[in-house]
């Protein structure tokens, strides 16, 4: 897959792994359009790359589906859909401790917005039997995220979902990716620079992994692992579940002992 003049939606692009995305999708010669429920930073990543800006919150499917259609009459036909807002808030106690409020919008934003994009973009891409659908999940779909169990169990979901694109529309000539990485220097575990997290080990920059991203999607791989590591892990989970709970759960004990919390933006700087 070339990304020369394809017409690329993606959401929560205005800063972080999204706005990266972007600036590599369209350095590789694509046509991006950023979107973001927050509309000055799409508006201001679509500026550095001759991009279009559009408002969307996910978690309404009738901005997914303004969208597409507007995109589709003015622009071209959308080639690839990036499903990659997204969400991580902890839980104050224990597993079950987060509120009914932070566990909808968990399933709203990692689960239901990518229903809602592949509802918008699919008849299409079946009819022209072509199109690449992306999901942006997390290392966290494959293995956990210790301290945030909503966000575990949605982008669980998420990678579930992606399998189920893949199996259903694969031969019909849509492409499907997932993409699952650890951390990555962005906003959301703190970061304001994406430089910022160079000291710490397995940490990466948006940038990084946007290149990653786009090496992995021009060979058509279903699963992206921007860290290398997590295919070990994950042998690690499918070989012995119950020792690598046991591996898990003394990971947490050290975590607790040391911060005294499981507050995943403290966590990865000494893991």
């Amino acid at each position: 897959m070339k990304f020369t003049a394809k017409t690329i939606i993606i959401t929560g692009a205005g800063q972080g792994i999204g706005a990266a995305l972007a600036r590599e999708f369209s350095h590789r010669g694509a046509n991006v359009v950023v979107t973001d429920i927050d509309l000055a930073k799409a508006q201001v990543v679509a500026g550095e790359i001759n991009g279009t800006a559009f408002y969307c919150d996910v978690t309404q499917e009738s901005d997914i589906q303004r969208i597409v259609t507007q995109v589709r009459n003015t622009i071209a036909p959308v080639d690839i859909f990036v499903s990659n807002a997204g969400i991580c808030r902890g839980e104050p106690d224990h597993a079950a401790s987060a509120s009914n409020t932070n566990w909808q919008a968990c399933w709203d934003i990692h689960v239901m917005a990518h229903v809602y994009a592949c509802r918008a973009v699919l008849p299409d891409m079946k009819k022209r039997k072509s199109g690449y659908l992306v999901q942006v999940a997390s290392a966290a779909g494959l293995l956990n995220q210790i301290g945030d169990a909503a966000y575990s169990a949605t982008k669980h979901a998420s990678v579930g979902f992606s399998e189920a694109l893949a199996i259903t529309h694969r031969d019909e000539g849509i492409n499907v990716s997932v993409i699952c990485p650890q951390y990555v220097a962005t906003p959301m575990l703190g970061y304001d620079e994406p430089n910022a997290a160079e000291g710490f080990p397995g940490v990466i920059s948006p940038k990084t992994l946007a290149c990653r991203v786009a090496d992995d999607m021009q060979a058509e791989r279903f699963m992206i692992l921007p860290h290398p590591d997590v295919a070990g892990f994950m042998e690690f989970k499918a070989s012995n579940y119950e020792k690598w709970l046991g591996s898990m759960r003394k990971l947490r004990s050290k975590i607790i002992t040391k911060l005294g919390n499981s507050n995943f933006i403290e966590m990865h700087k000494w893991m």
